[in-house]
Parts: structure tokens; C-alpha cells; sequence
């Protein structure tokens, strides 16, 4: 907690919220609450005064964190019950994931829900004693509304504080037993991942795709779990035909559904719909920088041709509107646009009319969904419902000519749509989603040999070198205005460690595994929980809150301990670091007993241990002068679903001296590209066709 001179709001001015660079809190700068940031100087104010602490937790993009605050938050009379009797704190989630986590679980205590607007009343020592998400300003529809709730809990802290105090050691008590749970160890091995293949389809949804109902989420890491857990066990049975059933499905539903920008790229947050129709519209970086690597690999598997379009339009959709001068990937655009959510994203029928013509908006109309009433809310959200064969037989149009004419109507629906007023962009630069963003676009650019997706990760990989390192080797979280601001937590470090390896296997240069073991061994020095192993959430130095958290479920986005294993494994079976390997299986059987019963809440661990289950190999690839770059049996292995085998291009890791043995003295054979499987210290005999090498690896899986 830093103690910092803030500006104290004066009358008709801002409020101390006008120092700060987070958008989120800007937003709140102008409101007559006398709002501070998370500060000693707010906690010794209420200490002083007697007076409790109103927690309000959000983030830019959150659509219900604007209609509060332009309900409550500019209200006058509501601003003076909270000016007179409360301290109000105000809290960007995104740059201080520790308190939502410990407040988040609070509310969740009290209420059985989550969510933001966070609304968290607690001591002036940050103990809480009563919380929710959204309130109305007034009561209605049998919802307490705002102003009520402020008055009777100012009752309660003047006439009844026995009860506030009780209420607030309880639950600070089950926050604490909560926050960093222990687990049973369990025995890890394969068995454990085919379980949780076979848990993850007992809740798979068969007629729209994805997992559970509404609000329906695209689980990434579920995803690209099953993919693996496909290839390990596929042996023609009837399990592996529907494991890749429910992928596609819910692969094919979100790209044709309403959670895609059919006309931008890229992926909304989630669906508020079983069916992936109507999303709620901020798009966040971490969505798109982990799906990306999912259809890239369901491409690689599949060599469905949308999937790699999918790709290509995410990624470029994020070179186009989310990236910074100086490399690093903006965090959000908003869902509102003018005081609406989704407005910039959906269409009437009389606008594509008048921007296609009578004929082409005919098909347009028919492929896309859009009808004179509408899908929403009297609007229409463009998705496609019907398969293009089936709509150029009902139109009598050719498919080609059909593609032809949609291929058009996309372009100038999109030039329109970029003369609206576009939605809010927040700017800040955070370590752990562009560490996820890194790690998408070099997969995606070997993979799809794309060199300006390489030199997109390579480019955010150098903004952190040069602007996100602490005094000493620490990592920080967040970047904005030319500021660089507050300590990194552990998904930022695995994150970006898992990001930097993908890039050093992309590239082959050393710089960026160097970095990657400088964070490692900073990641354990400061996050290791030496008793009973895997990470803490803070490090060791981090302001002591009412508890210290360890995170071993993923949420939206992966865990601290999911990907800090997951990065370690990668990075010990590249160096042949056995102790990064030992603490990441120590982290994954730390907490065993979840893996085995709950596949669902960590996807990202069982990535991890299928990795450490194995066999991991290397395939080195010699390629003839003749063919350099553009050889059958290279362009073969980009496409190829390999999740355990390393690719080690001869040309681009010769200078390598951390893995230059792995490389040795191997050479082509005959004049032709050649390609040498390795596991450990043995490799198979060098081949020089796709289908020898394919029968190599088929045989070894």
C-alpha cells in the first residue's frame, strides 16, 4: 500500500482520483464522491474519524460499472451519505488483482454470486462485513437499492458495532482459510488425464457447444486441453470421435456466433446466452490472446481452413486497434459506445440496405442474420446460423459467387462501421495478458510462417525489457502514460515466462530464454511456498493485506500456479534444469487432489501435467540450402499438432549456446532437408519425407 499526497477533491472539482493513470479510475475522477485510490491515506483517515470503508471495485470495459456510477456515483445526495459517513475507496481489479481476489471471495461469502461493480463495506483495519456486486440507486424489483443500504449500515456501525465486529472476524476468518486452501495429494499420471477428459465431456454442451448454460464462456484452456487429450489417446475409439466433436462444436458455434466480430476479428467477453448470440461487447485482450492458440491448434489438427481465417483475423484485429507505439498490447475496448452497450457492433436492416444494395444486402441479410426486427433488442447482432451451402441453396446462388459478394459487403460495412464513434479503449499495458499475447502470436507465426506476427511478440518482449523491470530483477504490473506502476504478482511472471519460451522457440534467440530463467528464479525466490509447495499470488515483500492468496483455479484466465507450472516445465525440458522441473511437478501435486476431481476449474494445470507425463522430444530440423525456408518436409512440421515435441530449426538455433548439444553436429543427408526425432540423448534414424517422419512420430506418440 503506498502512501501518497493525492489531490483532495474540492467543491465542483476533481477528486483524488485524478492522479492516477488507470482509465477506470479517471472515469470516477469528476464524481462528487470524494473518492480516494487504495492508499494508507484512506485507511488512516477511517482509523482517525471512525468511519467505515466503502469498497468499489471495477474495471473500464465492466458495462453494469458505468450504469452504477451514473446512477449512484454522479448522484449528489448519495455522494453526501458516502462523503459524510464512509471513506470511499476506489479499485481498478486489473491493477490490483490481490484485493478483488480477497474482497471478490468476501462477496461471494455473503451473497453466493460474484461480480462487478464489487461493493465491499468493511473496518478501517480492511476487515468486510457486508458486500455485493451491482445496487440500484432506490429499491426496486426487489433489489435493495443503494442509498437504502448506505443508511442502514451507517445504523449498524453507530448503534450496533458489536455486531459489525462479529460479522467482520468471521468473515475475514473464512477469507483466510479460503485463500490458500490445501489439498490432498493425489498420484498424477495419465490416468489422471483421461479422467478429466472424460470429466470435462460429462459437462460438455452437445446441441450449442462450449460448457454449461448461460452466461456460456469460452473456456480456452478446456479446449486446448481436450485437444491434447485427443492426440494422446486417439485410437480410433468412439471417446476420441467425441472429444473432437465437442471441440468443433463449440469451436464452429463461437466463430459463426455473436461473440466474434463477424466484420473486425476478434472475440467479445462472453455469451449472456446459452447459444453464443448476444455477448457482452468489451473485448479483452487475454480472450483473444487465448483462444488464438486454440483454433490455431484445432487448425493444426483439423487443416479446417476457417479455423486458420479465425486465426488471421484475431491477430490482425489486435495489430490494428490494440497495439501501442511502443509494442506492448492495450487491455480492453469498451461495450459502451455514446451511453449504450453494443452499439458500434450492431446493425438494422435499413443501414445494410443502404450501405449494400438491394441484391447484395439480400445475401448479406440471409448469411448474417439480420432481419427488420432483429436478434437484440430490436437490433441485430451479426452472426451466421446457417452453413454457406445451405443459404446459397436457398438464395439459388452459386457459393462462390455468394463468398464473393459477402467478401464485399464485409469490407464496406466495415469502413462505415469505423466512421461511428468507437468504444473506449483502455491503455494500460499489463504484464501477464501481454504475456499471453506474446506467446499467441509466436506460435501463431511459425505455424502460419506470418514474419509480422514474430515481429509483433518480439516487439512487446522488448517494451518489457525496457520498461516494465523494477530496481532491481522484479517484474511490474502495469504500464501507462510513460508510468510504470506496482509489483508484479505470479501470473504476471509465469506469464511471461511461458511467453518469452514460445518466442525463444520461435526464434531462436537466446535473449529471450536468458530472460525467461532471470524470472524463473525470481518467481521462485519470491512467490514458493516452502511448506506446502506451489505459489503464493504476492511475493514475499508484497503489503500485507487480511490474507495472502494462492491461486490454483482458473477464472477467465489461467491460474498463477497453472501457468507457473506449465512455463517451468517448458523451460526445464529445454535447459535440462531438473530443479524447475521438480518445482513444477511439486506445484501440480500440491494441489493433486484437485486435478483428479474437478478437471473443469484447471484446465491449464493438466496442459501443464501432460507435458510432464510426456514423452517430451525434439525434432531437429536440417533444411537444405536449396530449400532454405521453404521446404516441403518445414512447412509440414508448422502445420502439424505437436504439443509435446519441441521444432528446432538447425538455422535459427546454431547460435544457441544454452541448447546448442540438442542441436550438435547434425547435417542433411543426400542434399535433402532432413529431419532428426529426438527424446533426451536418443534420436531415431534422420529422414528426409513427410512420410517417414510422420510414421516416426505416429509410432512414438
Amino acid at each position: 500500500m503506498s502512501d501518497r499526497n493525492t489531490t483532495a477533491r474540492t467543491p465542483g472539482g476533481p477528486n483524488r482520483l485524478i492522479d492516477e493513470t488507470s482509465p477506470y479510475l479517471l472515469q470516477h475522477a469528476h464524481n462528487p464522491v470524494d473518492w480516494y485510490p487504495w492508499s494508507e491515506e484512506a485507511f488512516r483517515l477511517a482509523e482517525e474519524t471512525d468511519r467505515p470503508i466503502f469498497l468499489s471495485v471495477g474495471y473500464s470495459a465492466c458495462h453494469w460499472c458505468h450504469v452504477m456510477e451514473h446512477e449512484s456515483f454522479e448522484n449528489e445526495e448519495i455522494a453526501a451519505i458516502l462523503n459524510e459517513s464512509f471513506v470511499s475507496i476506489k479499485v481498478d481489479r486489473e491493477e490490483r488483482p490481490d484485493v478483488d481476489q480477497i474482497y471478490m471471495t468476501a462477496v461471494q461469502l455473503i451473497t453466493r454470486r460474484g461480480g462487478w461493480p464489487m461493493s465491499v463495506f468493511m473496518t478501517p483495519d480492511g476487515r468486510p462485513f457486508y458486500g455485493g456486486t451491482y445496487w440500484p440507486p432506490v429499491s426496486r424489483m426487489g433489489m435493495p437499492g443503494f442509498r437504502d443500504i448506505l443508511v442502514k449500515l451507517r445504523d449498524y456501525w453507530q448503534n450496533k458495532k458489536d455486531e459489525v465486529e462479529t460479522s467482520a472476524n468471521q468473515l475475514s476468518e473464512a477469507i483466510q482459510d479460503m485463500a490458500a486452501p490445501v489439498f490432498q495429494s493425489a498420484k498424477l499420471g495419465e490416468e489422471t488425464l483421461k479422467a478429466a477428459v472424460e470429466g470435462l465431456l460429462r459437462i460438455a454442451d452437445r446441441k450449442h457447444g462450449g460448457f454449461g448454460g448461460a452466461p456460456k464462456f469460452p473456456h480456452p484452456m478446456d479446449l486446448r486441453f481436450l485437444l491434447r487429450g485427443w492426440e494422446r489417446f486417439h485410437n480410433g475409439d468412439v471417446l476420441d470421435e467425441d472429444v473432437l466433436d465437442v471441440i468443433q462444436l463449440t469451436l464452429k458455434k463461437m466463430l459463426n456466433g455473436g461473440i466474434y466480430d463477424q466484420l473486425g476479428g476478434g472475440f467479445h467477453r462472453y455469451s449472456t446466452d446459452a447459444y453464443w448470440l448476444a455477448p457482452h461487447f468489451e473485448k479483452m485482450l487475454y480472450d483473444n490472446a487465448l483462444l488464438v492458440p486454440v483454433y490455431l491448434e484445432a487448425w493444426q489438427v483439423t487443416g479446417d481452413q476457417e479455423y486458420e481465417r479465425c486465426v488471421r483475423e484475431t491477430l490482425d484485429y489486435v495489430l490494428r486497434e490494440m497495439t501501442s507505439e511502443l509494442g506492448g498490447f492495450y487491455s480492453t475496448q469498451d461495450a459502451d459506445t455514446e451511453g449504450e452497450e453494443g452499439r458500434f457492433f450492431v446493425w438494422s436492416l435499413d443501414e445494410v440496405r443502404q450501405l449494400l444494395g438491394e441484391r447484395e444486402s439480400e445475401i448479406f441479410s440471409a448469411v448474417y442474420d439480420v432481419s427488420q426486427n432483429g436478434n437484440w433488442e430490436g437490433h441485430s447482432i451479426l452472426n451466421r446460423p446457417k452453413p454457406l451451402d445451405q443459404v446459397a441453396e436457398e438464395l439459388k446462388v452459386d457459393v462462390k459467387e455468394l463468398a464473393e459478394s459477402l467478401d464485399r459487403s464485409r469490407s464496406i460495412l466495415f469502413e462505415a462501421r469505423s466512421r461511428r464513434t468507437a468504444p473506449a479503449r483502455d491503455e494500460k499495458v499489463l504484464t501477464a495478458w501481454n504475456g499471453m499475447m506474446i506467446s499467441a502470436f509466436a506460435q501463431a507465426g511459425v505455424a502460419l510462417n506470418e514474419p509480422k506476427y514474430l515481429s509483433a511478440a518480439q516487439a512487446a518482449a522488448d517494451f518489457f525489457q525496457l520498461h516494465m523491470k523494477g530496481s532491481g530483477k522484479e517484474l511490474l504490473l502495469s504500464y501507462k502514460d510513460g508510468r510504470s506502476r506496482f509489483r508484479g504478482y505470479l501470473d504476471d511472471y509465469a506469464c511471461l515466462i511461458d511467453g518469452l519460451v514460445e518466442l525463444f522457440r520461435a526464434t531462436g534467440s537466446d535473449q529471450y530464454l536468458e530472460e525467461s530463467l532471470e524470472l524463473a528464479d525470481v518467481m521462485i525466490a519470491e512467490f514458493w511456498d516452502p511448506e506446502q509447495g506451489g505459489f503464493f499470488f504476492t511475493d514475499n515483500d508484497h503489503e500485507k493485506l487480511i490474507a495472502r492468496t494462492k491461486e490454483v483455479q482458473d477464472n477467465a484466465v489461467p491460474s498463477g500456479n497453472g501457468m507457473a507450472a506449465t512455463a517451468l516445465v517448458k523451460l526445464g525440458q529445454l535447459t535440462g534444469r531438473s530443479d524447475l522441473m521438480e518445482r513444477a511437478i511439486n506445484t501440480l501435486e500440491s494441489f493433486g487432489e484437485l486435478l483428479a476431481d474437478r478437471p473443469q476449474a484447471v484446465g491449464q494445470a493438466l496442459i501443464a501435467l501432460d507435458l510432464v507425463v510426456g514423452p517430451s522430444r525434439q525434432l531437429v530440423l536440417v533444411e537444405s540450402e536449396d530449400e532454405k525456408g521453404a521446404s516441403k518436409l518445414g512447412d509440414w512440421t508448422r502445420s502439424q499438432f505437436l504439443p509435446r515435441t519441441t521444432i528446432l530449426r538447425k538455422d535459427q538455433f546454431t547460435e544457441s549456446k544454452i541448447i546448442s548439444s540438442v542441436i550438435g553436429d547434425k547435417e542433411t543427408r543426400n542434399g535433402a532437408t532432413t529431419a532428426y526425432l529426438c527424446e533426451g540423448q536418443t534420436c531415431q534414424e534422420p529422414v528426409t519425407s513427410i512420410e517417414e517422419l510422420e510414421r516416426q512420430i505416429r509410432n512414438n506418440p
